[in-house]
């Protein structure tokens, strides 16, 4: 697999209003998410970015899906070289299965688990083109608008997060910023990358999950693009090492998002 054990290689947008979710993130992000579903018999849309990549996908929650629990969320899939060994694993191990793997022909085998905690994600393992078999995803960069920069759990368990994923998914923990009353923010990598921290979740939220954070050329249009579109503003932006600001907010569908960019005309 091109693709590294417990590299993010995907992320998802379930929505109740693809058309809504196209107007708002298009014009926070920049992005240009299909008009019309590509796939026969369900309604996905792919999430195109300026320089030509795709970002991820955009799935909207039928009805059926809606009846067993489904509602607006970003969700990530982090590739595996075998879906089903991981799947029971991670049983074994605490977590639940939400979706048991299955195969979608040319995209690759997947499932949707969760943590021992709760938090949902899928397991994934890609089928790479056939004219490019050492393709690997680009959906996640470190310092790129328009790509996902930082993947950030909540969990009410944050110990115990840490060992579940760094002994499914290779990642490492170094390093740990203080965050007062919720204790440690605790930065975790994929090889020498780092790619997200490891949080408690906030005592009000009933059950942790991921965010997301999206870069945008300027955290202060994004911000007004936000708001413009019917989002609502859940905090900052606030100064993260390195410069650069970033804030949480909810798109008018309900799906909680981080942002990450620069702030034009402020002193770096």
């Amino acid at each position: 697999m091109a693709d590294g054990q417990g590299s993010f290689v995907w992320y998802e947008l379930l929505t109740g209003d693809v058309t809504g979710a196209k107007r708002f993130y298009d014009a926070v992000v920049g992005w240009d998410i299909e008009p019309q579903s590509g796939m026969p018999g369900m309604d996905y849309r792919m999430i195109r970015r300026s320089d030509g990549g795709n970002a991820g996908g955009v799935m909207a929650i039928d009805e059926a899906m809606r009846s067993h629990g489904a509602r607006p969320v970003w969700l990530g899939y982090l590739a595996v070289d075998d879906v089903d060994a991981t799947v029971a694993a991670v049983q074994a191990d605490g977590g639940s299965v939400m979706m048991p793997p299955w195969e979608v022909p040319g995209v690759g085998r997947m499932a949707m688990i969760t943590d021992p905690q709760g938090a949902p994600f899928y397991v994934m393992r890609p089928t790479p083109p056939a004219d490019q078999p050492d393709a690997t995803s680009d959906v996640f960069s470190v310092d790129q608008p328009q790509h996902v920069r930082w993947n950030e759990l909540a969990s009410s368990d944050p110990d115990g997060a840490v060992r579940f994923y760094t002994r499914h998914f290779g990642w490492t923990q170094e390093g740990e910023m203080p965050m007062g009353e919720l204790g440690a923010y605790r930065f975790i990598q994929h090889g020498q990358t780092g790619i997200g921290a490891i949080m408690a979740k906030m005592p009000h939220v009933p059950v942790g999950g991921w965010t997301f954070y999206i870069g945008v050329d300027d955290i202060d249009r994004a911000l007004a693009a936000v708001t413009a579109g019917g989002g609502q503003i859940l905090h900052g932006p606030q100064q993260v090492p390195g410069g650069e600001y970033s804030l949480n907010a909810v798109d008018p569908q309900g799906a909680t998002f981080g942002l990450v960019g620069p702030r034009r005309g402020v002193q770096q």
